[in-house]
């Protein structure tokens, strides 16, 4: 029983040792996970900091890139107009010249007119030439000033539709990045929720196939030390038995000494009797018949001692003969005793530990199907987040988008009221030169 508590003892001290050592697997496998978590989110940080950066500066870019062109754009046009202008001029010197020769000659043709009203004709018509063209020259002006006023207002107009559209697409960009990462993000807990579970399991199936080993060896040991037993119980009934049989022959010498011992007894005893009887009859009886009477009392005695000899000889041989008997019966009843009993151990033993397979076995089954619904179950709050999780992306991307066009689209009716106010009218439709067109 000693060894057996010794045995049970060094087994829970492997389990033990088996268990913290798988304790501390798992903790070094959890914090590895953790570390991974940790990694993913500085980088998904320091991404959306790097692309905040890159639209920064690819803001700054395209905002100077818009007044570069609006000042291009700008310049273009005062310099269409100053051609425009420049031909006009040319154009009413080139009329104004060929009008005044036409006058001239009108005026030669009638030579009955005064040179006084000849000048004076042509003077006026001077006049009312030059401010036909001034007032021609001012409406043009004006034209063009309201052209360029439209045009910059136009232009400004389409600045603010690029910068919309740029907000949009930097916007997009940001919450298709935040997405990839989260997926990124959803997929590493994934497969780390898939590594736990292996992990999980192959311990498990470590410390149940140790405990099954132990149990093995335990029940091999208790088989083994039975047998032992078994053989030795066997070998110490077959020296006790021997060792009746050796000292069998003096028991029953000394019972045949007793009996023997009864026998003398018996026998002084019928000598006291038959004395005195002999005493009595010669007392009694006349001494002619003394003789007779000794002689008929002797063969009395002789025969009654014969017959008491003969008795007592069955005696010695009945009780040997018994005693054999006996002694043989009682160590076949000894043997059967020490077989059923062992027999019976044997059976006990091998009940208790189909018990306890039994009792290891439904253990086994009852681990694994905890740790199946502690994995199911961890699973399923998993995807619970997941779902969360992009639900709540998809309604900041919603909600972001929305605020965004919200927002653009107040600009735009206040920049479109304002071009209203100001009497512009709409601005969709006007064209403006290229930078390869110049």
């Amino acid at each position: 029983m000693s060894g057996y508590k010794r045995t049970r003892r060094q087994h829970q001290k492997q389990l033990i040792a088996l268990e913290n050592r798988l304790k501390a697997e798992m903790d070094e496998h959890r914090l590895r996970l953790q570390k991974e978590v940790e990694t993913h989110a500085n980088n998904t940080y320091i991404e959306l900091e790097r692309l905040a950066k890159r639209h920064a500066v690819h803001t700054d870019k395209e905002l100077k890139a818009a007044t570069a062109e609006e000042k291009r754009i700008q310049q273009q046009i005062i310099a269409q107009q100053k051609k425009e202008l420049t031909t006009f001029l040319d154009n009413q010197k080139r009329e104004y010249r060929l009008c005044k020769e036409k006058i001239k000659e009108e005026m030669y043709e009638d030579p009955s007119t005064p040179k006084e009203e000849k000048q004076e004709r042509l003077s006026r018509h001077k006049e009312t030439v030059q401010r036909s063209q001034a007032d021609d020259e001012a409406h043009l002006l004006d034209q063009q000033r309201l052209v360029y006023d439209r045009s910059c207002r136009a232009l400004k107009r389409r600045t603010l539709v690029r910068r919309h559209e740029f907000e949009q697409e930097q916007m997009r960009e940001e919450l298709n990045k935040k997405k990839t990462q989260k997926e990124m993000e959803q997929a590493l807990m994934i497969r780390q929720d898939e590594s736990t579970q292996e992990l999980e399991r192959r311990q498990l199936q470590t410390l149940q196939r140790l405990r099954v080993d132990l149990i093995r060896l335990q029940h091999q040991t208790e088989l083994e030390n039975q047998e032992e037993y078994n053989g030795r119980r066997q070998r110490e009934l077959h020296r006790k038995h021997a060792l009746e049989q050796r000292q069998q022959p003096r028991n029953l010498k000394m019972l045949e000494m007793q009996i023997k011992k009864q026998f003398q007894d018996t026998c002084k005893v019928q000598n006291k009797q038959y004395k005195a009887l002999r005493n009595h009859q010669l007392e009694v009886s006349p001494k002619s018949e003394h003789k007779a009477i000794l002689k008929s009392l002797k063969e009395e005695q002789t025969r009654k001692l014969a017959v008491l000899a003969e008795q007592y000889e069955q005696s010695i041989n009945e009780m040997m003969a018994s005693q054999a008997m006996r002694l043989e019966e009682e160590q076949q009843r000894e043997c059967q005793a020490l077989k059923q009993q062992l027999q019976q151990e044997v059976e006990l033993l091998d009940a208790y530990q189909s018990k306890t397979k039994a009792q290891t076995e439904a253990q086994h089954e009852q681990e694994l199907q905890k740790l199946e619904q502690e994995v199911s179950l961890r699973r399923a709050h998993l995807e619970q987040k997941i779902e969360e999780e992009l639900a709540s992306l998809q309604k900041e991307r919603t909600e972001r988008i929305k605020h965004l066009f919200e927002r653009q689209e107040r600009e735009m009716d206040a920049f479109d009221a304002e071009s209203a106010r100001l009497g512009f009218g709409s601005l969709g439709s006007l064209d403006f030169p290229k930078e390869d067109d110049r």
